[in-house]
């Protein structure tokens, strides 16, 4: 019997796909392997939970909601810096493939290898971790968590204005060569 699910046109490399989800070959993960990193996840969730129950049991403050909008720029700058930038690329190397100018092609390996691949080239994804990971930092040492997130979010920042930056210099550029073109054609009329 076909498994419910089963990709009817994959031919020999049949494929299992549950409702809403991407075509994956068999070999490449099963839901098993996205299960083991969310219960990873959840595990780190969890103990960030009670760390933070215990120090306010303690007396000890939680995230003041001010500091949302730094922790949300570090996570922004954090996740950007594991999936894209050339400097992860150590971390990023036994599970993804990538370029020769360190972009990443696709994920590296089977099962839980090539889930974990996916985890790190999704900067969504990544964001979601990066999140649990300054959080957790946040709450276990305040102080170094405040310093970490400010570094981040700085450096959120400063990619943000650079993004725009390059978006102005580039229409800028295009607007000239095409005020070149038309003077030109103008020329050329005349």
């Amino acid at each position: 019997m076909e498994h419910p699910h089963a990709d009817p046109d994959a031919g020999a490399e049949a494929t299992t796909r549950w409702p809403g989800a991407a075509s994956t070959p068999k070999s490449a993960t099963s839901p098993m392997h996205y299960a083991i990193l969310e219960g990873a996840f959840a595990a780190g969730l969890g103990g960030v939970i009670a760390l933070a129950r215990r120090r306010e049991r303690d007396g000890l403050l939680a995230i003041p909601r001010e500091e949302l909008p730094l922790l949300a720029l570090a996570t922004f700058a954090l996740a950007d810096i594991v999936a894209k930038e050339k400097v992860s690329t150590w971390l990023r190397e036994p599970f993804v493939r990538e370029s020769a100018e360190h972009k990443a092609v696709g994920p590296e390996g089977t099962g839980l290898r090539h889930a974990v691949g996916e985890l790190l080239t999704c900067t969504r994804c990544m964001g979601t971790w990066s999140a649990l990971g300054l959080v957790g930092l946040r709450t276990v040492s305040p102080s170094a968590g405040r310093t970490v997130t400010n570094v981040l979010a700085l450096a959120g920042v400063s990619d943000v204005l650079q993004g725009g930056f390059r978006l102005l210099a580039e229409r800028t550029n295009r607007e000239v060569l095409a005020n070149e073109a038309a003077q030109r054609a103008l020329g050329a009329d005349g």
